[in-house]
């Protein structure tokens, strides 16, 4: 059994390996709706892979609403047809690594309807959170040091206190790219740093005083020269 330690770019093509051959089981064994998958130590014998790697297939096709695992009973096939299961892989195989412009868009998009949703439904509690980012945030920018992590934890606080589940998750799914590729592409010098922390307190105080179309304005400001940065790559 294939044990070794491997990238992350190589995890993701095992994966996508066991997921397309996990279709193939369903295929050829004519699963349906209810039916029961082996266990996931024979699923990682069968395949030559570690359970690890097999789980994280598993929970990848249950996130797509293909399977569904229940505690102590096993992981079964989902309520849904097979010409319907079928593309969908295809199409989970498919998708493509998302590049650094793509996950900027996609986390703009997301920032702009959280600030305002955070600004209607925000809490005191939310609101210690993010003052406890920012502060961290703005310490670290003073003292000349990396705080793009700071930065994201601010930005969570917000998503968090827009009180949608699914806008935050998204958040939480594209936040360990986006640390990664800032750090690759340098993005955050630190004159835009030093810019940001007027930035974020503007933010800031737009949701705490509940000012909806401030706070979605002052999130567009914010993202105006990052956004300009994407579009010269």
């Amino acid at each position: 059994m294939n044990l070794d330690i491997r990238t992350k770019s190589e995890n993701a093509e095992v994966e996508k390996s066991i997921i397309a051959q996990i279709k193939e089981l369903i295929n050829y064994k004519n699963l349906e709706p209810g039916d029961k998958l082996p266990s996931e130590r024979m699923l990682s014998e069968k395949f030559e892979v570690s359970r690890g790697n097999v789980r994280s297939a598993i929970q990848k096709l249950e996130f797509y609403g293909l399977l569904k695992s229940i505690p102590q009973s096993g992981t079964f096939v989902a309520n849904i047809g097979v010409i319907a299961m079928n593309g969908i892989i295809d199409d989970i195989l498919s998708l493509e690594t998302p590049h650094f412009k793509s996950l900027v868009e996609t986390r703009i998009l997301l920032e702009l309807k959280t600030a305002r949703l955070a600004a209607m439904r925000r809490t005191d509690e939310d609101l210690k959170a993010m003052r406890s980012a920012l502060d961290a945030y703005t310490e670290k920018v003073l003292n000349g040091e990396d705080a793009v992590q700071e930065d994201l934890l601010f930005h969570l606080a917000i998503a968090k206190a827009s009180r949608n589940s699914t806008m935050n998750t998204f958040m939480l799914m594209i936040t360990p790219e986006i640390i990664t590729n800032f750090e690759k592409y340098h993005v955050c010098d630190s004159t835009m740093a030093q810019t940001s922390i007027g930035e974020h307190e503007r933010i800031y105080e737009a949701i705490r005083d509940q000012k909806t179309k401030v706070a979605k304005q002052m999130m567009k400001e914010h993202f105006k020269a990052l956004y300009q940065y994407c579009y010269d790559l």
